[in-house]
């Protein structure tokens, strides 16, 4: 028996219930995991939703993202031992394999022994979203030294990771914020330039950074209205990767601008890197040299007990984080 967390019906956090359940032994080629950290991610309030790619049958789990020790291993896992300190990389189902409980099971290729220098809620927070940033700007856009990559939702845990990545590689990374009160911070996180959309002339302002070289990459979770002044901004055969969806407003095509400038709009799930064993294994190789640098350093926004989940939730939903949202178990 362990504490999971599961919905009956679609709605807001409060659907949100811990409930003790029978936990069935791991499988094969499966890891169970004692759990001491979740990171939360804004996909699992649109499957709390209703909104998101999967549609669960109810009740459902929910969870992307875990660290913890391993408890039991099932038959066939090697390199994997009981007692080992693990992280986990989000599953293309998380309603198959939930990572809100105290002990959670995963598939073997799915857990990482993390470096030990990570914390519990470090290494929770690790996984999805320097895997997105790589999946996007490493994997598909190929950014390099002096590239200027304008990053939206600069302040979301994607965005920071991201930001962090772009520098690593010697590219420019210009986080765009919704208003001026989260821009010193990200230029403390280490963006080259912050720009806030709701205050400022976002084209005008891209421009003045790039000059006559433009913006060649382009990492957005917004779409909407937004779609016009970061085309407008981007340089000729550059290519925008959106991977959100926040903005509640329809999305123009810039016809114009994508023709006259050969622009690539590309749409982008994390699930082209975690569904294929070399760009995943690619992927996390990355990561680990970054983490062992000090390049990478997941940034916590702020952490909860298991017993608050809801109140997670409601943060998450709030808008007023500045990087990972951690529960701890």
């Amino acid at each position: 028996m362990a504490r999971v967390v599961r919905f009956h019906r679609h709605g807001g956090p409060e659907v949100l219930r811990i409930e003790t359940i029978d936990i069935a032994r791991p499988g094969r080629g499966e890891v169970q995991i004692r759990v001491k950290a979740l990171g939360i991610n804004r996909a699992e309030a649109l499957l709390r939703s209703g909104t998101y790619i999967e549609t669960p049958p109810l009740p459902s789990g929910l969870g992307l993202e875990a660290a913890g020790i391993i408890e039991t291993i099932g038959d066939g896992v090697e390199g994997l031992a009981p007692g080992d300190a693990v992280s986990v990389v989000p599953p293309i189902s998380m309603v198959r394999w939930p990572a809100y409980g105290e002990l959670v099971t995963y598939p073997a290729e799915a857990v990482v022994k993390h470096p030990p220098s990570l914390s519990w809620e470090t290494a929770a927070a690790l996984w999805m979203p320097y895997l997105t940033a790589y999946g996007a700007l490493i994997d598909i856009a190929r950014l390099g030294s002096g590239d200027f990559v304008v990053i939206t939702a600069a302040s979301s845990s994607v965005g920071l990771a991201a930001i962090q990545l772009a520098n690593s590689v010697g590219a420019i990374p210009i986080a765009v914020t919704r208003n001026s009160s989260k821009k010193q911070a990200l230029l403390d996180a280490g963006a080259a330039h912050a720009i806030a959309a709701a205050e400022e002339n976002l084209e005008a302002g891209l421009k003045a950074i790039a000059g006559a070289q433009g913006v060649r990459v382009v990492l957005d979770a917004i779409g909407g209205p937004i779609f016009e002044p970061l085309t407008a901004a981007m340089s000729r055969g550059g290519i925008l990767i959106e991977y959100g969806g926040l903005s509640p407003e329809p999305t123009p095509f810039p016809l114009f601008t994508v023709l006259s400038k050969v622009l690539t709009l590309r749409g982008y799930l994390v699930h082209e890197i975690i569904s294929n064993p070399a760009k995943l294994e690619a992927a996390k190789a990355f990561i680990l040299e970054g983490l062992e640098s000090g390049a990478f350093k997941p940034v916590i926004a702020r952490t909860f007990a298991f017993d608050d989940i809801v109140e997670a939730h409601r943060f998450l939903e709030s808008n007023e984080q500045f990087g990972k949202i951690v529960v701890t178990v």
